[in-house]
């Protein structure tokens, strides 16, 4: 026998009558065992019967739910050609995934059993009359002193990879794991920047080397943005605005022997006047998101934030 794991979702108003809800839902249930029965009817070999999955995704250029049945136990380079039919029937474009099992919709009881936040940054209300762009999609937070290690005082541009490499994990970019600290190092043995004593260390790292270990784990090309103070980083504004609007991913910045993570930038064009939507890696408290926002650890900096007199590199993953 084969147990079919049955997971729908539907939308109702909040008036709607509950004979309604339950035809919706019956018929709901009814259209997800015709897909279960297809997919295990595609993908079964011989006398092997596979599995399948639902997963329940909203793209935003959508606007409502798709819920897609996988087959379990096959990997989803094998499942490239069913993700473009999906693409080419909703008219998506076909320069990002939308439909990997990493893109699937995180609900409540799928975020209550996480080890890290995500997207600390919702909620939190930009400078009026500026200009904003904000991180794409979700991340997760990494900072100080997770998954028992210590490292406090050194790893903070460590964590920032770390953030970025869960966007493009929650993205569907990769199905790679996050780096450990140790394994950040080693990379750089690897490729030959560092010697082999790094390993194991508390040596700090900047934003060249963020840049080297994305590459070499997810072969994403990085471009670095320099700025000789603090002082200077809003003239790179707009340059900034442009990274958002177009990759949307997270960046990195180092200088003044600290990391941070800008998520996000507001641009006031009349003024000039510039904020920044930083994600502080050196937070060592509790995944407590009323601490990390109302403590500053996520949140809207003025251009006084930086070091006026340190100057900064910013890794740009594209």
């Amino acid at each position: 026998h084969t147990v079919l794991p049955l997971d729908v979702v539907a939308t109702v108003g909040v008036d709607d009558p509950v004979p309604d809800v339950i035809d919706l839902l019956a018929q709901e249930l009814s259209n997800q065992v015709d897909q279960m029965v297809c997919c295990i009817a595609r993908f079964s070999k011989g006398g092997s019967v596979c599995s399948a999955e639902p997963f329940h995704f909203w793209p935003a250029e959508c606007g409502h739910w798709i819920t897609v049945v996988y087959p379990s136990g096959i990997p989803q380079d094998n499942l490239i050609s069913c993700r473009r039919e999906l693409h080419r029937l909703l008219l998506l474009p076909d320069d990002r995934p939308y439909f990997r099992k990493s893109n699937a919709y995180a609900f409540p009881d799928d975020l209550a059993s996480e080890p890290y936040l995500r997207n600390v940054h919702v909620g939190l209300r930009p400078p009026s009359g500026c200009e904003v762009r904000l991180v794409s999609g979700q991340y997760k937070y990494r900072h100080y002193q997770q998954d028992r290690m210590d490292d406090n005082g050194w790893g903070c541009a460590y964590r920032s990879l770390q953030t970025i490499v869960t966007w493009f994990q929650l993205q569907g970019y990769t199905d790679c794991a996050t780096p450990s600290h140790r394994e950040i190092q080693q990379m750089l043995v690897d490729i030959g920047d560092k010697p082999s004593s790094f390993v194991g260390s508390r040596q700090w790292i900047g934003s060249q080397e963020v840049g080297y270990c994305l590459n070499k784990l997810l072969n994403v090309e990085c471009r670095t943005m320099f700025v000789s103070s603090g002082a200077d980083l809003p003239s790179k504004s707009r340059e900034l605005l442009a990274h958002f609007e177009k990759h949307g991913s997270p960046v990195m910045i180092g200088g003044g022997m600290l990391a941070h993570t800008i998520i996000g930038i507001a641009f006031d064009t009349k003024t000039g006047d510039t904020h920044y939507l930083v994600l502080d890696p050196h937070y060592t408290g509790a995944e407590d998101l009323a601490t990390v926002q109302n403590k500053g650890w996520c949140g809207w900096k003025g251009a006084n934030f930086w070091d006026q007199n340190s100057f900064y590199n910013l890794c740009l993953p594209q």
